[in-house]
């Protein structure tokens, strides 16, 4: 995967984790009368922050989120939210053409992703960023495995919206793919395969996602392989923009200083922009994998253990209960069972975590730690003895209540940014998610019961199902330290890849 205005994530699927868990936790409440909402702004000054403590079991206050939809004449599908309190907007371009749509030659999407702002008519990479920068604005773009983006932040002012779109517009719908450009990148891509040889987390997410995924496109790499990369021509790049990067394979979203008319206006010029053609189909959904233990060995003091089976795809009515779920077994930071049982008692690892990752078709169920070599079988075996009794007892009705009442206590944070909502819209919009998704995610996780959650857990996951990677040395192995509140040996105070 790939992401041009940020950090690069790793492979294990960080970008779309970012993406989906960050949703599942923008999750609406009911909202508080204007009565209640009068006597708080009363009762504080209104630039001071609101406490958990200080809300006594109320829901936190929250922005409304009134979302508009429609859809342009070449088929885009757009959601607006009217947002004032700002001279600027966010947009947001979605399109389902990340490396699932790569048909069989790995960095595809990628490379293609990353073209988009090296030239355009008359404009170089240089000019490109010069022309942003000189009207105030910010170009982003990114591709996985799902989906590739482009997004704009701009100032909402006629006379620097109008030119920052126009830009927009050329670098998303009409690339020129400059040949020196593929070449510099492509050089990026290799340095980064050989960089990867060195970082076990990189090597065991790329084996992982191998060995569960088979024959699906969810198994390559979102960036590729050194063998392929090499070999794809500009005409590939201009064939898969032509079809991938299509108004009917796009969705608008639009968040800022806009009336409901300058919106229109923005995403049918935007729209208008792309090339002509229909949604691209997902892909198919992927098969079982054989559960099993792969080991890769490598010279490091630590051993990197990452387990796996297959969860759930986006749309999924489990979804809610298995997002509470996986935050009481590892999805939090502190407090959840694998950091209270490897870590705090233990002192095994810095840190442990389990995440379902839905996607268009079945995502990832993934745990993901790093442990002494010495200590590695033990520390895996402890791991799957977790989830198996898990999945037998279910959580109990006290961490489901301090679930709940975590998960409400997110949601003003979530959407207190126009970037954030933006986000949020161009999920909804991408995985075709009704637009009352997040009061419905967060009225239904509220509901839920402990039976509830250990039935969806069991039904999607199984102790015995898991497909397992271990990159480190092969060392003699040691016996786990007894569990305790002051571990004899603290973990390590970083990772160490």
């Amino acid at each position: 995967m790939s992401d041009r205005s940020a950090p690069r994530y790793t492979l294990f699927g960080l970008a779309i984790i970012v993406l989906v868990v960050a949703i599942a936790a923008l999750l609406a409440r009911p909202a508080q009368s204007d009565s209640q909402g009068k006597a708080d702004t009363a009762a504080r000054p209104a630039n001071t922050l609101q406490s958990l403590a200080e809300l006594d079991g109320k829901a936190p206050s929250r922005r409304q989120l009134n979302i508009q939809h429609w859809t342009t004449a070449e088929g885009a599908r757009v959601l607006f939210v009217e947002a004032r309190e700002l001279p600027m907007f966010d947009l947001r371009v979605t399109f389902a053409a990340g490396s699932s749509q790569d048909g069989g030659t790995p960095g595809l999407a990628t490379l293609t992703n990353a073209m988009l702002n090296e030239g355009v008519a008359g404009k170089d990479v240089t000019a490109i960023a010069e022309g942003f920068e000189g009207l105030g604005a910010d170009f982003g773009n990114g591709s996985y495995r799902d989906m590739a983006v482009a997004s704009l932040r701009s100032l909402s002012a006629s006379d620097k919206r109008e030119p920052a779109l126009k830009l927009f517009t050329e670098v998303v719908g009409q690339p020129t793919f400059p040949e020196d450009a593929l070449k510099r990148i492509k050089n990026q891509l290799l340095a980064g395969f050989e960089y990867e040889k060195q970082n076990p987390g990189k090597i065991a997410g790329k084996t992982l996602f191998a060995n569960l995924y088979g024959q699906h496109p969810y198994a390559s790499p979102s960036d590729g392989t050194a063998e392929s990369i090499p070999g794809i021509t500009l005409a590939q790049l201009r064939t898969f923009h032509g079809k991938a990067y299509a108004a009917g394979n796009a969705v608008i979203a639009l968040v800022g200083d806009l009336s409901r008319g300058e919106a229109e206006a923005i995403a049918a010029q935007v729209s208008a922009g792309l090339p002509k053609g229909a949604a691209l189909a997902k892909p198919e959904q992927p098969v079982e994998p054989k559960p099993g233990t792969t080991h890769i060995d490598f010279p490091s003091k630590q051993t990197h253990l990452m387990l796996a089976e297959l969860g759930i795809d986006r749309n999924d009515a489990d979804w809610p209960a298995l997002s509470l779920g996986n935050q009481i077994l590892g999805g939090g930071a502190f407090g959840t069972r694998l950091m209270s049982e490897v870590r705090e008692k233990r002192g095994l690892t810095y840190g442990v975590y389990s995440v379902f990752s839905p996607m268009q078709v079945r995502g990832p169920f993934m745990i993901n730690l790093q442990t002494r070599a010495e200590l590695s079988e033990g520390t895996l075996k402890l791991v799957q003895d977790i989830l198996a009794d898990y999945l037998k007892n279910g959580p109990t009705q006290q961490e489901l209540d301090d679930a709940k009442r975590e998960l409400a206590g997110s949601f003003p944070l979530s959407n207190a940014s126009n970037a954030s909502i933006v986000g949020q819209l161009g999920a909804i919009g991408f995985y075709n998610l009704p637009l009352s998704w997040l009061e419905d995610f967060m009225q239904q996780s509220q509901a839920l019961s402990v039976e509830q959650v250990k039935a969806a857990m069991n039904k999607h996951l199984a102790a015995d199902k898991l497909v397992i990677v271990t990159v480190g040395p092969k060392v003699a192995q040691q016996p786990l330290p007894a569990p305790t509140d002051k571990p004899a040996e603290q973990p390590l105070g970083v990772p160490e890849h």
